[in-house]
């Protein structure tokens, strides 16, 4: 029988040791967690969390109105394994009086160096690369042949110059980068005078751009903001990488403009759903290449 002190945290998914070992440790507070690395199922969720005092979740989890009154009045602390809250009704979450607490910062350093990574495999189609060598398209050197787009000289738009933002235009900086464009709900004057970017409407950053790193928050006004009209105004050279979230994004329009060469190139950290089935036809294309989301390749390696 369960001690009346003790406080029940529900834990969505296996997390690291260090963290496991951090809630087993507190005299006042009983565990439960779903032992699985895969999402927990609906009714699983609601099941898990009912009673309880604490809950940590991670972005895969809806915590809507349905699964507070499914907890019931003794939860306290929602606590996200993610930067992203869009998930979290925090309305409703605020009215009942419930801490939230998130990790905006954790990753930001191998966020930046993922999205580093996939700008640098998309623009100079390593992908492709690899699999010419494989099926043996490669015979022999042609000057034009596998020609990618370099990063010297060049325009990069940043949408979104948060911790992330700044830490991926700190590392594209060094390739020798001749103009920094970024564009976000207000200018931010210190945050982009190490950069000398330049605070400019999201339309101009569209056209002016060589590469354009998306790394905004989700909000009403930034869902579905890369659409058609977006991409109309991109140079037919220019490559978009997404690392913020699948929804900002409009994918039926970006595969229109990947198709028909409107834009050169995509990469794609995050995706809507997630992951994408593997009949989608972004992935049928050789000028879109996609990763699976930045936490789910670094929550280990970055603890």
């Amino acid at each position: 029988m369960r001690s009346a002190r003790l406080m029940k945290v529900f834990v969505t998914r296996r997390i690291p040791p260090e963290g496991r070992a951090l809630l087993a440790g507190a005299a006042d507070c009983e565990v439960e967690q779903w032992d699985s690395d895969e999402p927990i199922p609906r009714k699983e969720l609601e099941r898990g969390v009912a009673g309880a005092h604490g809950l940590l979740c991670l972005l895969t989890e809806q915590v809507d109105r349905t699964l507070l009154d499914a907890a019931g009045a003794n939860l306290k602390v929602i606590s996200t394994m993610s930067v992203g809250v869009d998930h979290l009704a925090l309305d409703e979450i605020k009215k009942r009086g419930i801490r939230v607490g998130y990790t905006p910062d954790v990753l930001t350093d191998a966020t930046a160096e993922l999205a580093v990574s996939l700008l640098l495999t998309t623009c100079r189609r390593l992908p492709e690369a690899i699999e010419e060598v494989k099926n043996g398209g490669w015979t022999a050197w042609k000057p034009l042949w596998m020609c990618g787009h370099g990063l010297t000289q060049s325009t990069v738009g940043i949408i979104g110059l948060g911790r992330i933002g700044q830490a991926i235009a700190r590392r594209l900086k060094p390739f020798g980068v001749q103009r920094f464009l970024y564009s976000g709900r207000q200018p931010r004057p210190q945050e982009a005078a190490e950069f000398q970017a330049e605070f400019v409407p999201t339309s101009y950053l569209a056209a002016e751009s060589d590469f354009i790193v998306v790394s905004c928050s989700l909000t009403p006004a930034t869902k579905g903001l890369c659409n058609k009209d977006f991409f109309q105004r991109m140079k037919n050279t220019a490559v978009l990488v997404n690392i913020s979230r699948g929804d900002v994004v409009n994918q039926d329009d970006l595969y229109q403009a990947l198709a028909s060469g409107q834009i050169a190139a995509a990469g794609l950290d995050v995706t809507t759903p997630e992951p994408l089935p593997t009949n989608h036809p972004l992935l049928t294309l050789k000028n879109c290449d996609s990763l699976p989301s930045a936490w789910e390749v670094t929550s280990l390696t970055s603890s």
